[in-house]
């Protein structure tokens, strides 16, 4: 197993249990590209100088500036700068460093997924911790709840749910700030609003129904990856090179939406019956016999 990005404690009020974090996602891409120049095909590489060096319009590049020459510096004011050493940041006071206190509770629903950053693995710390892990964990399960506190690592603290997870795990996400999410209604308030036709309705959620399908991201692949890909093996092998098409113009002439959706639904005549069911079912619809007429009496 990789080494945990982050260790330390989870504090619910009095509670309290070491875990260990692990970063759930990784790079899987192959490709990679190098900065090359084109006249001489060698490979650029970039170096730290000094500005003054920029400055001054010298053609020769300066001096190099080493790595333990560099701190990190806050502009307090147009080009003076606070330096601060590593040692600082390692020892600024921020608890979150070591203990994720857990200030709030909220039902999984209201975890919005525009706010969630980055996904860690949460194991106990070891066997001692395992027991308070798995109460904590199963009460998150029955109550269908989320646990939020803050966490402090590469350099911010960040705000953090943690949630059940398959198996025995938990799940951390980092969660952005509400500050850096942009308004939505800056880009949702010109949206005009529109009159939906019950038959246009009722033909979108067939084609919805037609598509429905069990989410199973092992069948998704990087495109772009394919292609870049494929144009390495082109270049190597002296080939054409493959270029963009156009897109394929939509079979039939759609005149409006109505048409557009009828077109779509008619790939596939199963698509209606399933809304249909789906309807029936939520309408709770059956069979009912039509009582049969009475005979007509013989007049005397």
């Amino acid at each position: 197993m990789a080494r945990p990005y982050w260790s330390g404690h989870i504090q619910i009020s009095l509670v309290s249990f070491g875990v260990s974090l692990y970063v759930a996602t990784e790079a899987k891409s192959q490709i990679s590209f190098h900065q090359i120049s084109r006249s001489t095909g060698e490979r650029v590489r970039h170096q730290k100088v000094l500005q003054s060096a920029l400055d001054s319009g010298a053609e020769e590049a300066g001096a190099v500036v080493q790595k333990d020459e560099i701190v990190k510096g806050y502009e307090h004011r147009k080009g003076e700068y606070i330096l601060i050493e590593p040692s600082e940041l390692e020892n600024l006071r921020v608890p979150s460093k070591h203990t994720i206190e857990v200030s709030q509770f909220i039902d999984l629903t209201e975890l919005n997924p525009e706010y969630v950053e980055k996904p860690y693995f949460v194991v106990p710390e070891n066997e001692a911790q395992a027991e308070a892990f798995a109460v904590v964990r199963q009460a998150l399960v029955n109550m269908k709840k989320a646990a939020i506190g803050k966490i402090a690592f590469s350099g911010r603290e960040h705000i953090v749910a943690i949630t059940p997870a398959d198996g025995r795990g938990m799940m951390a996400y980092t969660l952005r700030y509400q500050s850096e999410l942009r308004n939505t209604q800056d880009y949702f308030r010109d949206i005009k609003p529109q009159e939906i036709s019950a038959d246009s309705l009722e033909l979108a959620e067939a084609l919805i129904a037609k598509r429905a399908s069990k989410f199973d991201l092992g069948k998704f692949e990087d495109g772009y990856e394919v292609a870049v890909k494929e144009l390495v093996e082109a270049k190597i092998n002296h080939l054409p090179v493959p270029k963009d098409e156009a897109p394929k113009a939509t079979p039939g002439k759609v005149i409006n939406l109505m048409d557009a959706l009828r077109k779509s639904v008619a790939l596939d005549p199963k698509a209606k019956k399933a809304v249909a069911s789906e309807k029936d079912a939520r309408k709770g619809i059956g069979l009912v016999k039509t009582p049969a007429k009475a005979p007509r009496r013989k007049s005397a």
